[in-house]
């Protein structure tokens, strides 16, 4: 089942496997192990803890995966921008011409995920479809 926002998310994640690390790795797992903790996972991190570079870059890939695949599906360019505190707090924004199709907040960061995969798609392709929609209503701005 193709899935436009799965295939662009994992094709900029294997974008950044410089060395083939995961080359042997199917699509699922590599971004199960990505973005997807049990509750038991996040039981294990604390609650107040600095976000690494690596999971900010997760994060943004999340929200450059939902730009790109609407670039694809519309063909209108989008930028992302994403500010992040060390501490977790800050915001991802999608924008599509002038008109912001995505916009999430963080407090937290270092504890997002998705509980399961299937979640994941689901989160994903529902950002993809609300942006769609919203620029469609607000087009006439742009």
């Amino acid at each position: 089942m193709e899935n436009l926002f799965i295939d662009t998310l994992i094709g900029q994640v294997r974008a950044l496997d410089q060395f083939g690390t995961w080359t042997n790795r199917t699509d699922e797992d590599l971004l199960s192990e990505k973005y997807v903790k049990t509750k038991e996972d996040l039981r294990n991190i604390p609650v107040i803890a600095d976000i690494d570079e690596m999971q900010t870059q997760d994060i943004r890939l999340i929200y450059q995966a939902v730009a790109l695949a609407f670039e694809k599906k519309t063909g209108v360019m989008c930028s992302v921008v994403m500010e992040m505190s060390h501490e977790g707090f800050g915001r991802a924004v999608v924008i599509a011409d002038k008109i912001v199709i995505v916009n999430k907040f963080f407090k937290d960061a270092h504890r997002y995920s998705f509980r399961t995969y299937d979640k994941l798609v689901e989160e994903g392709e529902k950002m993809l479809a609300n942006a769609i929609t919203l620029y469609d209503k607000y087009a006439e701005v742009a």
